[in-house]
């Protein structure tokens, strides 16, 4: 009988998050446990973290793992919102050495679409379909009729007169650091949306994230022509998304 059950973790700047997952439907099967993204952000600190992570869920298995940086065959090739240190730095090789099981990873935001697209809105699956993860920067997921184009990373566009990247002016990140209410940051992220719908024509776009909790208080500034929906999933989507990518990875 094929394994359905498999660890998912999402690691963000700020904090490390996963459940165990039942990726025939994503459904969480573990509360969602949360440790603290070491200071440093430096590798080593990060991998006793995530194996403390592992610990704690009392996981014995593959594991998939979402992570803040563009991934190539498990090796990170940026270090946005981490340390430099991570650049070049084989991320499988590193966590499957602290866990002692086998890490499979890819870039955060490309874990959450997979959730969102997989079993998240059925309208997310067809056609072009751009998500976004907002949280300390903006990650980005691009899908052609359900399959992903991997680490486009639109969050580190510039956007027409501003001299910083897009997600550092228009991220949750960049709200909290200016504390800008709902709506003023709102029109921040419609620029940036508006951008991308220049740039990609999407025919959806999924807002992820803790935030789209709160997508009532900022939707009516956002005026791009594409339907745009919150995230099903909201912040359980990085988890979910890497547990599918795992198995994905073990079944080849």
């Amino acid at each position: 009988m094929a394994t359905t059950t498999i660890l998912g973790i999402d690691v963000g700047a700020s904090g490390t998050k996963g459940a165990i997952i039942d990726i025939s439907n994503g459904k969480l099967l573990t509360e969602r446990l949360r440790l603290p993204t070491p200071k440093s952000g430096k590798p080593n600190d990060m991998a006793e973290t995530f194996a403390e992570l592992v610990k704690l869920l009392e996981w014995k298995g593959p594991i998939g793992c979402g992570f803040p940086a563009i991934v190539k065959d498990g090796v990170a090739f940026s270090a946005a919102n981490i340390h430099k240190d991570w650049i070049g730095t084989n991320i499988s090789k590193l966590f499957s050495k602290a866990t002692k099981q086998d890490v499979y990873v890819l870039n955060d935001a490309d874990a959450a679409g997979l959730a969102e697209v997989s079993f998240g809105d059925p309208k997310a699956s067809k056609g072009v379909t751009l998500v976004i993860t907002i949280g300390s920067g903006l990650g980005s997921a691009l899908f052609v009729d359900g399959k992903l184009v991997p680490n486009t990373e639109f969050g580190h566009l510039y956007l027409k007169g501003q001299k910083k990247v897009a997600e550092a002016y228009a991220s949750s990140g960049a709200r909290k650091r200016e504390d800008l209410e709902y709506d003023e940051w709102g029109k921040r992220l419609n620029e940036f949306l508006l951008h991308t719908d220049r740039l990609l024509s999407p025919n959806h776009i999924i807002l992820g994230g803790g935030i789209s909790r709160k997508f009532n208080q900022f939707k009516d500034q956002l005026t791009s022509p594409t339907p745009i929906l919150p995230a099903v999933f909201e912040n359980r989507a990085g988890a979910i998304g890497a547990a599918m990518f795992a198995k994905q990875q073990v079944s080849k």
